[in-house]
């Protein structure tokens, strides 16, 4: 019985807690002569949650599909489906991101970067809106979101050669950057080989989860193929490239025509420089390992991921990219299971397939959600 009355009074004590508290949160500051007790209705809170993800929509033809509803489409969250709660075209927001530095390279260019970039800009449909982000020693916009493409084509021009290549800088501003426009069809166009000359593996892995976070979908252009098909002989101390320039070709394209070095076309070579054979092997992982992160990268957030064999193909691709941006819808759906749910990290593999005849949706996305802390 005092085991009872203890509980009772114990139980009371908590009720009394929790209903001063309400009363207190419920004041605005001043001293009310009549106080009001909050309803118990009205300390109960309502979470809403909305995944957005972009949806890419083709008829058998591989012609955009221009109208497609809710009722076309079902998706699975982790093998649980959903209904679509909307779907939705709008114009896009493509931040192009330009690789325009590192002392290893040998197939990329800033010239072939810019005509890359170019060809994507300029195979956008009208109403979308751009703006270019260059990175070597440091990253930065160099162009603002604007439809303009001459103001953005001029920006594109004015994008420099550096040394080194901060990949990992350039993907967190990025980041950054495209999560402030309010825009809910967010697009980010890598023109890179996704190599860092500071190494930062960890950072640069946290750098994608980040990515894998958001609603932004990411397509690639990769140089790592090229790159890696060019130093393949020089990993086995052979040769077929002339000696490495002191001056870069960015460089000696700004100086007068006397001064410019004409070159010399040389045979095979024979290394037997061993420094020099090591960081050519470790630059091919490197490259090896850039091109597997960035081919799930995109896959993981509905991109578009191309590494081409050689240049002039890298430049017939860009309209592909623009075409896949350009195709798509933003679904929305309320998850069955809420994100604030979720306790640390949490996966959730999303899926979207077509219920109508005629139409090819292209929608799959790994989302990473971290609570946060």
């Amino acid at each position: 019985m005092r085991s009872f009355l203890l509980a009772k009074r114990s139980a009371l004590a908590v009720v009394t807690i929790f209903v001063c508290s309400a009363f207190i949160n419920a004041q605005s500051g001043r001293v009310q002569p009549t106080p009001t007790p909050t309803p118990v209705d009205e300390t109960l809170k309502v979470v809403t949650e909305e995944i957005k993800l972009n949806v890419l929509a083709f008829d058998q033809n591989g012609e955009f599909f221009r109208d497609v509803t809710t009722k076309d489409l079902v998706i699975t969250e982790n093998n649980i489906i959903h209904v679509p709660e909307s779907v939705r075209r709008i114009p896009a927001n493509v931040l192009i991101v330009m690789d325009t530095g590192g002392e290893l390279r040998s197939i990329k260019s800033l010239d072939t970067t810019r005509k890359v970039a170019l060809g994507v800009i300029n195979s956008l449909r009208a109403g979308d809106a751009v703006s270019i982000l260059q990175y070597s020693d440091k990253a930065e916009i160099v162009s603002e979101w604007s439809e303009n493409r001459a103001e953005i084509a001029d920006a594109i021009k004015r994008t420099k050669f550096g040394r080194r290549s901060v990949f990992v800088d350039a993907l967190k501003l990025a980041t950054e950057y495209l999560l402030k426009t309010p825009n809910d069809n967010r697009h980010l166009v890598l023109i890179t080989d996704g190599t860092d000359s500071l190494g930062r593996s960890s950072e640069k892995f946290d750098a994608f989860q980040s990515l894998l976070g958001t609603d932004i979908s990411v397509h690639v252009l990769s140089y790592t193929s090229m790159e890696a098909a060019d130093i393949e002989p020089r990993t086995k101390g052979i040769s077929n490239s002339p000696p490495p320039k002191a001056m870069p070709d960015e460089i000696q394209a700004t100086l007068p025509n006397g001064v410019k070095d004409k070159g010399v076309k040389v045979g095979p070579t024979i290394n037997l420089d061993r420094t020099l054979i090591n960081k050519m092997k470790a630059r091919k992982a490197d490259l090896k390992t850039s091109e597997e992160q960035l081919a799930k990268l995109a896959e993981d957030t509905n991109g578009e991921f191309i590494s081409p064999a050689g240049v002039d193909e890298m430049k017939e691709k860009a309209s592909l990219v623009a075409r896949m941006i350009d195709a798509s819808y933003v679904v929305t759906y309320t998850p069955k299971f809420p994100v604030t749910e979720s306790r640390g990290v949490a996966e959730r593999v999303i899926d979207v397939t077509s219920k109508r005849a005629g139409l090819v949706v292209q929608a799959r996305r790994r989302l990473v959600i971290e609570r946060a802390k």
